[in-house]
């Protein structure tokens, strides 16, 4: 079975300063069928990463998504929701717990660390949020 793709940014301004996050849902032809940029408030990167996610996969179950492709910048996040690094932060914790218990709702999940240059749409609508800090 072919699975959607989900792209998901989070963008900081300072570290921790304004966030926002930005997310592109795809059918498995490559269509688009969501995009999502908000605004988050202040946040950490990491957080701002993991926001993002959560919001990804929210989405997607909204759309009844069952099988999906998770696509993101940070390696770090790939590498803590694969097993393969520790949680050091603890204010990351509960959003790690989140994303666990959101791929439950999935019949297969699989996540892939990508490029920035390959995560263009999501990183451009996760940036556009952090300009609502400005208004």
């Amino acid at each position: 079975m072919s699975s959607f793709s989900i792209f998901s940014d989070g963008a900081c301004r300072g570290n921790p300063g304004p966030s926002g996050v930005g997310v592109v849902i795809k059918n498995p032809q490559g269509s688009l069928l969501k995009e999502v940029s908000l605004y988050i408030g202040n946040s950490t990167n990491n957080a701002a990463e993991y926001m993002a996610l959560i919001i990804g996969l929210i989405e997607a179950l909204k759309l009844n998504i069952k099988n999906a492709s998770v696509f993101m910048d940070s390696e770090l996040l790939v590498r803590q929701i694969t097993g393969k690094y520790k949680i050091k932060g603890e204010n990351l914790k509960p959003l790690f717990f989140q994303v666990k218990y959101l791929c439950t709702h999935f019949d297969e999940i699989n996540f892939n660390h990508i490029p920035r240059e390959q995560n263009q749409d999501a990183d451009r609508l996760a940036y556009e949020a952090t300009k609502q800090a400005l208004l």
